[in-house]
């Protein structure tokens, strides 16, 4: 299989099929592998933390500390010295408390990201510093009727994103289906990647890096490299996962297995789809059913072409160069076949909004500029990433503007329906990404999508346009739209919209 297109991508993405072979867990090295890598062990899912009587009571510390990864001592960060950090299981209708102590260099803060929750006070407001050394008490409630699904926590204060995620501080939520999905087990699978300098810490990221998004050397599955997952024949397994990379897209691909697709992001199908491969871009989720097939298989992932920096000569992929697929995993299956699991109960159908009618339309211009390299729009003019920024520094821009959090770019009204034209004129994709309200998908590069798909991260290939719709329901309050190639948004690529 050649290296995928970046229409073929989005064709993917776009019309749900998400990450099937994400869900071994797993670890690539690319470019410049380090010595040492070591694999094989058995697969370990992250610490879990479950909801008791509707309330589910958390104790968050982001900090440094040390782990092993592929067998070098290694300085990361994670919370509750964990990577990933630990899931949290919760109902429809649950309140989570969760403090969040930072013992961390640099100012933080906590998005729950995909969760329709408030966006104000101290729920999802990514408007709060916590300073190192303080803490802070976030309250989230969720809706009763909240979509099941699989969502995720990672820190979201501007400027620093993508060095704290690219880090090692990200962990899974799951919200619990009010109808149980028959499944032998249930596993979950937190992508990552990461690179280590030489002394074991993470290594910093230079401009170019930021400008093309960085991509680790290592991609790490729960902390793992390259894991053993084992099963019988005919067992079927529930496989949540989530693309915790930093900028890295994920075409993942599992042969000789029955993969069915639950859904993408918080988005739900009626009936499950057989896929045979899925793309996820930063910041997606896939919730899939793997039934086993007795045989050693490899998890695999394809090399992803997202565009690149024309005239700087940047091309950006999924995998060294040369490699078109690139294994991640094992997947044993054997011993006496089991009985296989009955069908799938149906689920709740999502609500579609081209039966309904638009209060407005807008066009939003993802695009890219020269910048003067003085942090223009990011607040006290400091510099947006751990990277020192240079007077040649591209400058990543909606509607020509960069990020300023004193600024709300859209006010919209409670309980309207807008639609939105993604318009990408740059030279590479942009995932793009609203807090709170997840967007329907309705036309991507022309073509009217037929079926009902609900993402809350929607890539917008280069030189293109994606058209979606959004109904601004429950809360109201202030939040940011962005790029979720994280260096992109630190270095603008966000705008804040009010919903009054």
């Amino acid at each position: 299989m050649q290296p995928m297109t970046r229409r073929q991508a989005l064709l993917l993405g776009g019309a749900g099929t998400a990450a099937i072979a994400a869900g071994a867990a797993g670890l690539w090295w690319t470019r410049d592998t380090p010595q040492g890598v070591s694999g094989g062990a058995d697969f370990e899912q992250p610490p879990v933390l479950k909801s008791v009587n509707g309330h589910l009571d958390v104790e968050l510390t982001a900090a440094p500390h040390q782990v092993r990864i592929a067998g070098r001592q290694a300085t990361v960060l994670g919370y509750n010295d964990s990577v990933p950090g630990p899931t949290l299981v919760v109902q429809p209708g649950d309140q989570i408390n969760l403090t969040l102590a930072n013992q961390l260099e640099a100012p933080t803060n906590l998005h729950v990201h995909g969760l329709h929750v408030s966006p104000q006070d101290n729920s999802d407001n990514v408007f709060i510093a916590i300073a190192p050394g303080e803490a802070f008490a976030y309250k989230y409630q969720l809706p009763e009727d909240h979509p099941p699904g699989v969502y995720w926590y990672h820190p979201h204060h501007h400027g620093n994103v993508a060095d704290q995620l690219f880090g090692g501080l990200y962990g899974a939520i799951i919200v619990q289906d009010p109808h149980a999905v028959a499944a032998t087990r249930e596993r979950v699978l937190v992508i990552s990647d990461i690179s280590l300098a030489a002394d074991g810490s993470v290594a910093k990221a230079h401009p170019m890096d930021m400008m093309m998004g960085r991509e680790g050397n290592v991609v790490l599955v729960n902390g793992q490299v390259n894991p053993t997952l084992q099963a019988r024949p005919e067992e079927r397994e529930r496989w949540r996962i989530i693309n915790a990379c930093t900028s890295r897209y994920l075409h993942l691909e599992l042969d000789g297995h029955k993969v069915e697709l639950l859904g993408i992001d918080s988005g739900r199908y009626a009936e499950p789809r057989t896929v045979d491969d899925v793309v996820l871009t930063p910041g997606n989720r896939a919730d899939l059913l793997v039934t086993a097939t007795a045989g050693t298989w490899a998890v695999r992932a394809v090399a992803v072409d997202r565009g690149g920096m024309g005239m700087m000569h940047g091309r950006l992929g999924s995998a060294a160069p040369g490699q078109t697929k690139t294994t991640l995993a094992t997947f044993e299956v054997n011993g006496t076949p089991t009985e296989a699991l009955d069908g799938f109960s149906q689920q709740f159908a999502p609500r579609d909004l081209r039966a309904e009618a638009v209060t407005a339309k807008r066009e939003l211009v993802f695009g890219m500029t020269m910048g003067m390299g003085g942090g223009r729009g990011m607040g006290q003019g400091t510099a947006t990433s751990g990277a020192t920024r240079d007077p040649g520094m591209m400058e990543f821009t909606i509607n020509g503007e960069v990020f300023d959090p004193d600024r709300v770019d859209i006010t919209a009204g409670s309980g309207s329906i807008e639609e939105w034209t993604l318009k990408n004129t740059s030279p590479m994709d942009h995932p793009v990404h609203l807090h709170v309200w997840p967007m329907q998908l309705i036309e991507t590069q022309g073509q009217t999508v037929q079926d009902l798909q609900w993402q809350d991260v929607v890539n917008v290939p280069a030189n293109s346009n994606v058209t979606v719709r959004i109904a601004f329901d429950n809360f109201v309050g202030k939040t940011v739209y962005h790029c979720h190639v994280l260096d992109h948004e630190d270095l603008g690529m966000m705008g804040v919209i009010e919903v009054r």
